[in-house]
């Protein structure tokens, strides 16, 4: 299968970032990608630096426009997106939500983020609700897709469950950066930390991980913070962790690389780590913390 990453850089005119996504998926096609992941929340900025009500306006139905106009584009070049929308379900109540479009241009599946943070300049808990779909993967043309979103990549219990439930590959659309006065020290122990954790979770399930984040320089509209400068990096790791491609920093790019889903089962008969599995001892995790 060839996987298409689409690192980009937004701006406030949502048209306009719509057109070059269009674009690039197109060129992405043109190499030969028959799965194309996109960035959280690719239509616009990152909005949650701040906690703005009009925000909500942003919010679409599902099935609704941008759901039409993938999938018109995903029919016609007979290939399969994931897209990241900023779901209304109805007045008050809003998700984080990754939408499959299938070659045929309709719906496969969604996944509502499950994780939502609330740190300074990702202020998600304001707009969104937690997910109710649970880590189920998405049947497509290509494969069972375990999509998640951004936060919930730095947790091993969501992708070892999506794994479980027989997702062939996991996939976060991501949107995560820099606040400018951190240390160049500290940005690289951020970046290397956020890689590592995905990275262990193709380990550890002996699975493909694909991590698609934006680039660029995002203000705080509030002037409270210096804003997020993404820090790219969106790559692609096989079943042993190791990273087949990636992305640059500071610049956009359309990343393809072709993977043999059967490395999977190869990696498993090696390292078993589903045979090894205590499960009869593990009930302690469904907690929130093991008291003494």
């Amino acid at each position: 299968m060839k996987i298409g990453l689409i690192q980009q850089a937004n701006t406030a005119n949502r048209s306009e970032n719509v057109s070059k996504l269009e674009l690039n998926i197109r060129a992405c096609v043109e190499q030969g990608a028959e799965l194309i992941v996109m960035q959280e929340l690719h239509n616009g900025l990152y909005f949650c630096q701040t906690e703005d009500p009009a925000v909500f306006d942003l919010a679409e139905t599902i099935p609704g426009p941008s759901t039409e106009l993938f999938g018109r584009l995903a029919k016609e070049l007979e290939v399969v997106l994931v897209l990241s929308l900023f779901e209304k379900r109805t007045a008050g109540l809003y998700h984080n939500t990754a939408v499959v479009v299938e070659k045929d241009g309709t719906i496969a599946g969604k996944y509502r983020k499950m994780h939502i943070p609330d740190d300074p300049a990702y202020y998600e808990k304001f707009y969104f609700t937690p997910g109710d779909l649970g880590f189920e993967p998405i049947q497509t043309s290509l494969g069972k897709l375990g999509v998640m979103v951004c936060w919930d990549q730095w947790y091993p219990e969501a992708a070892r469950l999506m794994t479980m439930a027989g997702a062939e590959i996991l996939i976060y659309p991501t949107a995560i950066g820099w606040e400018s006065t951190d240390t160049d020290d500290e940005k690289l122990r951020q970046m290397m930390a956020w890689q590592i954790a995905q990275r262990a979770h193709a380990v550890a399930n002996g699975t493909y991980v694909v991590a698609c984040n934006r680039t660029g320089y995002e203000p705080d509209p509030s002037g409270i913070t210096n804003g997020i400068q993404f820090w790219g990096n969106s790559f692609i790791a096989g079943p042993q962790g190791e990273i087949l491609s990636q992305a640059p920093n500071e610049e956009e790019e359309n990343l393809i690389i072709e993977i043999d889903l059967s490395r999977t089962e190869t990696v498993r008969r090696m390292w078993p780590f589903f045979r090894d599995r205590r499960i009869d001892t593990y009930s302690e995790l469904a907690k929130r913390w093991r008291e003494e």
